[in-house]
């Protein structure tokens, strides 16, 4: 039953003996065939080795020329104990007498003090390297393996093998087919990849600055500020961690200020416009071209809409699907991101644009209500257009692709719900007012959003040790600190929301997060203020134009909202990114980081 291949390039073979008819054409078949030759050569190796090798009979002698490992009194076998300090007789679980004296030893017997020269933060890498390869150690063997059985195999073996299949032809054809239809239904059902191609910050112009000393002083001067108000302001913009180059908007400059409708429609066209027009030269992407639009304003929704007024401007086609979010609060960036990743998924082919903003114009309180003056002190001109796309053709000029959107609303519980609460105090003027457990609230919001966060992106060494802990606690009752995961093992940059500076210091507190990690939240609130939902993307643009940026890093974005929200994206950096033309930084970031007041 031999068979030779024919001079032509075909895939059929060519059978010398007539009884055998030619199968069906092979390539189809390459993968189960490959996994039939590894498992039944395997299998068949070890038959034949099992029959080669019978085991005597023979009897052990107790006199035996290896040491006597169970005599303990002689050389006993040591173990390191817990803490690492001294050997431990593994028989009788005391410590062996062997302690370093250094004036009395010579250098050259001298043992390594490990606490010393070990940092136990290494040990905790190690681990953590080992739990997340485990499964590489693991394949890696187990391929070197099976090459090295293919490779014994020879041509008789081969020959059997053909034969097998042949006769077997249904099982092949079955396990093809499965194999088939398996990884086209993974190529069709997995999740598109969406694409962050750039994105844009609004910088304002330098006469809309406002520093400490004109701020404290034009809100005397309009005369709507008691004395208690104007001290209770000045020390929150001392406390707030907001430097001298902060913008508000240019109807607050007048004395007295002019907010009204059409301010407040010349401030949003200013920074959606701005932001647009900037983004668009940077990608070279025609407005024309935008399929899916979604804007997001907490407090500043005319009709006709936000988005209206960005179709109107930038005439773009007639069947694009626009959005605009309202009332969300500072973390309805994250929720723009996520509605625009969900109909990337649908519409193929197309890119989206986000933008997101404040407006501040009609929404300054003049009343004085302590808990509604802080947004006064705190909320900023800004505002940022992001654009997305689902074209594989833009993955070699995007900047990240999005990895994850967590989303956590708290707004069932009443005073999460009233803790950020648009109102009108007692003398009718209207305000945002912030609770006093504000924190302990958004501290609640985080907690739930990094539970479901963590199985998402977390190393599985970490989610171990925390499922251990949880465990013992639980089931033991032991009085055990709760573990809390170590994030800066799953992500490379943190993008805060610069909300004030108590936000970010109980984030870095409870994350245990290093002063680096929040450095570009702390620097977007003294430049910047706090701009709401695009106060992330500032930050983000800090990085950037510090060039700490490297392919592959993971970057979390997380932000807090009034509702009560707690939302987080995770990006991965598709290539060594550098900061974009006329980034809002591009002017100063030479001056950064600084040393900012307490």
């Amino acid at each position: 039953m031999l068979f030779s291949w024919s001079q032509k390039t075909s895939i059929y073979p060519t059978f010398s003996h007539s009884s055998i008819s030619p199968p069906l054409p092979i390539l189809p078949f390459i993968p189960s065939i490959l996994v039939y030759i590894f498992t039944t050569t395997f299998l068949d190796k070890i038959k034949k080795k099992k029959k080669k090798r019978k085991t005597p009979n023979f009897i052990v002698s107790t006199s035996s020329k290896f040491p006597n490992f169970n005599n303990s009194e002689k050389n006993p076998p040591t173990a390191m104990d817990a803490g690492g300090n001294a050997p431990v007789n593994s028989t009788t679980g005391g410590t062996v007498g062997v302690q370093i004296q250094q004036q009395q030893q010579s250098s050259s017997r001298r043992l390594p003090d490990f606490l010393q020269s070990v940092n136990l933060k290494y040990v905790k890498l190690g681990y953590h390297y080992l739990i997340s390869h485990l499964f590489t150690l693991f394949i890696v063997p187990l391929m070197i393996v099976i090459l090295i059985e293919a490779s014994q195999l020879n041509p008789d073996d081969i020959r059997q093998l053909w034969l097998h299949l042949q006769y077997n032809l249904v099982s092949v054809i079955i396990c093809s087919a499965f194999l088939v239809f398996g990884s086209t239904a993974y190529i069709m059902t997995r999740p598109r990849p969406v694409y962050l191609v750039d994105y844009s910050c609004y910088q304002a112009p330098d006469e809309l600055k406002a520093p400490y000393d004109s701020f404290m002083e034009h809100s005397r001067l309009t005369g709507d500020f008691d004395e208690s108000s104007l001290e209770f302001q000045r020390k929150i913009l001392e406390r707030s961690g907001l430097g001298d180059e902060t913008y508000v908007p240019e109807a607050m400059h007048f004395i007295p200020p002019r907010p009204s409708m059409q301010a407040a429609r010349e401030e949003a066209e200013q920074v959606m416009f701005g932001a647009l027009d900037n983004l668009f030269a940077n990608t070279n992407v025609k407005p024309k071209d935008i399929g899916i639009l979604v804007v997001n304003c907490s407090l500043f929704n005319p009709t006709p809409s936000l988005s209206a007024m960005i179709v109107n401007k930038y005439k773009l086609r007639g069947n694009i699907r626009s959005f605009n979010l309202g009332g969300m609060g500072c973390s309805a960036g994250v929720i723009a991101v996520d509605l625009a990743k969900d109909m990337l998924l649908v519409h193929r082919n197309t890119y989206a644009v986000v933008v997101s903003m404040e407006n501040i114009t009609q929404n300054w309180y003049f009343g004085n209500k302590k808990s509604m003056l802080i947004p006064n002190c705190l909320f900023r001109v800004g505002g940022a257009a992001v654009l997305l796309s689902n074209k594989s053709v833009d993955r070699r000029r995007a900047k990240y692709r999005l990895v994850h959107v967590v989303r956590t609303h708290r707004g069932s519980d009443d005073k999460a719900f009233r803790c950020v609460y648009q109102e009108q105090d007692d003398a009718g003027k209207t305000g945002v007012s912030l609770s006093k457990d504000l924190m302990a609230i958004a501290g609640g919001a985080l907690k739930t959003n990094i539970t479901t966060l963590g199985p998402l992106v977390l190393p599985i060494s970490e989610q171990l040790l925390f499922f251990t802990t949880l465990v013992l606690k639980k089931l033991f009752k032991k009085n055990i600190k709760p573990y809390i995961p170590d994030f800066k093992l799953a992500f490379d940059h943190f993008c805060i929301h610069a909300g004030g500076r108590a936000v970010i210091d109980e984030l870095e507190k409870n994350l245990q997060l290093l002063p680096e990690h929040v450095e570009a939240s702390r620097m977007t609130l003294h430049r910047f203020g706090n701009t709401s939902s695009s106060s992330i993307w500032y930050e983000l643009a800090y990085t950037e134009a510090k060039g700490r940026i490297r392919r592959g890093q993971r970057i979390w974005q997380i932000a807090f909202g009034s509702g009560f929200k707690c939302n987080s994206a995770v990006w991965q950096a598709l290539r060594h990114v550098k900061p974009s033309r006329n980034g809002p930084w591009e002017d100063c970031i030479d001056r950064y980081p600084v040393q900012v007041v307490s």
